[in-house]
């Protein structure tokens, strides 16, 4: 594994096949596609950052690279991959051997341009969105949070306010002398003319007869825009003042009613005032929503309590009447933000559904950050908060407006990516017939992005036969190369440039090279995003059988073993992990839907589709450490096994991480022996797991749930739910001090025996 992480601490990128099958037919058989999982912005301590722009290939647009073969004597260069001849301009003229740019150093295959001239006019924007159908006290937890995020902001950040319940209520900050607000009716939508008329856009100008209204440049007033938008040092004292005097929506609530609450609307008025004043920047739409839309062109479910919210049964069963209009709703804003360039931010908490599920695609195609919490008053929600605008050493890097195109090499497409970015629809011989994901296009718009998203991109190879060996000995390297041009958290406009090569393989004996290249927590991890992918968007599709048939191809193509002996089937350690992640991965949330709701499924999905590798193979298989008095932390098997009364446990699964005490250590912590003197090494103990999970905690975004739970108590299910039940109420005999599982569920040795018994066959 470590030469994979040391990849992709050069480049941001992980693939499941770092030697690539070469020809279509071969890649098929290798069953987990040629894929990678990229990292555009990965914060990297020392890339250079060129104060120049880049050099392009005349033809394929593609830049200068370590990979280009150049001709010193004729100032000439050649690009890997279109073969085009092209000559260096007069400012490279004294390059040679021992004068090379910064862009053909063999170690810099990832590397930034900022070019100097190029920095965005307008300063940050942040609209906030707030949900007023919510009782007093969480009301109250809201505002805190609220006024310490606005505390946080940049000085020079533009803000914004927007308040919703059963109507619309655009703040305007701008009029200081008494809190003044233009209302809108939740129950239908406002276009963006009328929106501008009502907000008085047009008095002192008239509207222009054509064209699109967006910005300064095109006729609005800047004293029209910074009555909406102000600059958070001069509307701090109004904006708090404002929340201060926020009260829940006074609209009456019949007792068999849910309060009429109009989410879509509140965003659809968001989008609008932003598009119209400050198109093209980086504006982020910051919605805290505290339950689920009643009303309006975007309700999730009727008002009447009798109408339960939709579940993933009747969603499966298409008898949820409001999902697929609601989706449609989202789906057409999320085009408008994409178009303007903004960003929507989702903070969901409430006990009850809020729509996560038919808000999701207008989050991950504008790249936006989703919280999920029961409540504002949860550390999951104010902690997360706080670390949006946090500077420092955990700062999530939140950039903006940022465009991904790929270049590759002629052999190879690409048929889309899964991730949190929307197609630029820029179609060309790249693009392969078949989609996934975001397909159809080799560039892609991220409206924002930070330090850790992630895309996931799928390759095809179309390569039909091998050429003859001579051929392959001699261009058997295929080319990659990412761009990412994006505003950078300063302001300044970057260009970020990662070129890679890998070699390929195809014929008889290319087995070997193969399996030496496989990545198997990148391949685990391209799975799990295919598999949830397709949960979503095939009818009729069965996980758990396509994962299975994936493992079982996998394993009688690269496995060793005699034919129908399954007690000599063996693995490569290369690939000895894979059916462990696949097993747990099949009883992960991603695949498993019982007993989460569609907003729970949307918000895990949502989260593995922008991860690195690292943190996704965590989300599928999570990690476990044990403590105990005799030896110092050590990893345990995520087996029921691990349990014992005399251990502590950390389990970290992700979204929550568990501190686990045996049935011993929690008798002694309640006896009180920690606060004893002579106990010291008991208080140490309890402190060790305390300080790892912190240590986890502290950079983590979303912040994860913390349960401290005892053997045997109600809390310990979220360690139990995640353990191998290699111990279950009918097996014979129970270790003491030990647990079991109540399950019917295969434990992984039985999944493994007839994993053996079908690939050997």
């Amino acid at each position: 594994m470590a030469e994979f992480m040391d990849l992709e601490a050069q480049d941001g990128m992980r693939m499941p096949w770092n030697v690539i099958p070469g020809t279509k037919q071969e890649a098929s058989n290798c069953v987990v596609p040629v894929s990678a999982i990229y990292t555009p912005i990965k914060a990297f301590p020392n890339i250079p950052i060129l104060p120049y722009a880049p050099l392009r290939c005349r033809t394929c647009r593609s830049i200068l690279n370590p990979f280009s073969i150049v001709d010193f004597a004729a100032k000439i260069w050649i690009c890997p991959f279109c073969f085009q001849r092209n000559h260096f301009p007069p400012h490279y003229a004294s390059i040679s051997d021992e004068n090379l740019p910064a862009e053909l150093f063999p170690q810099y295959t990832t590397i930034e341009y900022e070019s100097p001239g190029e920095k965005s006019a307008v300063p940050p924007v942040f609209m906030f969105v707030v949900d007023t159908c919510i009782i007093e006290e969480e009301m109250s937890f809201l505002k805190s949070a609220l006024s310490q995020a606005i505390d946080l902001l940049p000085d020079n950040s533009l803000v914004g306010l927007i308040t919703f319940g059963t109507l619309v209520h655009v703040h305007e900050l701008g009029f200081g002398q008494i809190p003044k607000t233009y209302v809108f009716k939740g129950a239908k939508d406002v276009s963006k003319e009328q929106l501008l008329e009502q907000l008085n856009f047009f008095l002192k100008k008239p509207k222009p007869s054509t064209g699109v209204i967006a910005g300064v440049r095109d006729g609005l007033s800047s004293e029209t825009i910074a009555r909406f938008l102000l600059p958070a040092s001069d509307c701090e004292f109004t904006l708090n003042s404002v929340l201060e005097e926020l009260q829940k929506d006074p609209w009456p609530v019949p007792p068999d009613q849910r309060s009429t609450r109009c989410t879509g609307t509140a965003l659809s008025i968001a989008a609008s005032l932003l598009g119209a004043c400050v198109p093209g920047s980086g504006a982020r739409i910051m919605a805290f929503i505290g339950g689920p839309s009643s009303d309006g062109p975007a309700a999730i479910v009727s008002k009447n309590l009798s109408e339960p919210i939709r579940s993933h049964k009747d969603l499966d069963k298409d008898s949820a009447p409001h999902y697929h209009k609601a989706v449609k709703f989202y789906d057409a804003l999320s085009k408008q933000l994409v178009h303007q360039g903004h960003v929507l931010d989702l903070f969901a908490c409430a006990l009850d559904q809020v729509g996560v599920a038919e808000l999701k695609v207008a989050v991950e195609k504008t790249g936006g950050l989703v919280v999920l919490a029961e409540s504002f008053g949860h550390a999951v929600f104010k902690d997360s908060l706080r670390r949006v605008f946090h500077s420092g050493d955990y700062d999530l890097g939140l950039s903006s407006n940022g465009i991904f195109e790929i270049n590759c090499s002629k052999d190879i497409k690409v048929q889309g990516v899964i991730g949190p970015c929307a197609s630029l629809e820029k179609k060309g011989p790249l693009c392969s017939d078949t989609v996934v994901g975001q397909g159809n296009t080799s560039a892609w718009k991220m409206c924002g992005l930070d330090k850790a998203t992630s895309l996931c991109l799928i390759f095809e190879i179309v390569k039909k036969e091998i050429p003859d060996s001579t051929i392959q000995a001699t261009s058997n390297q295929f080319y990659f190369q990412f761009l990412t041009y994006y505003q950078h958290s300063s302001g300044q406009m970057r260009l970020r440039v990662t070129t890679l090569s890998r070699r390929w393989v195809a014929g008889p004996g290319s087995i070997q090279d193969l399996i030496a290249g496989f990545d198997q927590e990148a391949a685990a991890v391209v799975m799990a995003r295919l598999v949830s992918f397709k949960m979503e968007i095939e009818a009729e599709f069965d996980p758990i059988r396509w994962l299975d048939k994936a493992l079982i191809h996998i394993c009688s193509r690269f496995g060793d073993y005699q034919k129908d002996s399954p007690s000599s089937f063996s693995l490569s350690p290369r690939f000895s992990i894979f059916p462990q992640f696949m097993f747990h991965l099949r009883r992960s949330q991603f695949v498993q839907v019982f007993n989460n709701s569609p907003d729970e499924t949307a918000y895990f999905r949502m989260i593995l589709n922008r991860e690195n590798v690292t943190n996704s193979v965590v989300m599928i298989q999570p990690s476990l450490i044990s403590y105990s008095f005799h030896s110092g932390p050590e990893p345990a098997l995520l087996d029921v096994a691990a349990i014992a009364a005399d251990r502590i446990l950390l389990l970290d699964s992700y979204f929550t991480v568990v501190i686990f005490h045996g049935a011993t250590i929690a008798q002694w912590r309640k006896a009180g022996y920690h606060n004893q003197p002579e106990h010291q090494a008991f208080t140490q103990l309890l402190q060790a797991p305390r300080d790892d999970a912190d240590v986890i905690m502290k950079e983590r975004f979303p912040v994860p749930r913390l349960v401290i739970c005892d053997q045997h108590g109600s809390q310990a299910r979220f360690l139990l739910a995640k353990l191998n039940p290699s111990a279950t109420y009918n097996s014979d005999a129970q270790i003491p001090g030990g647990d079991i599982i109540f399950t019917d569920d295969v434990s992984f040795e039985v999944f493994l025996d007839h994993l053996q018994r079908l690939a050997v066959q």
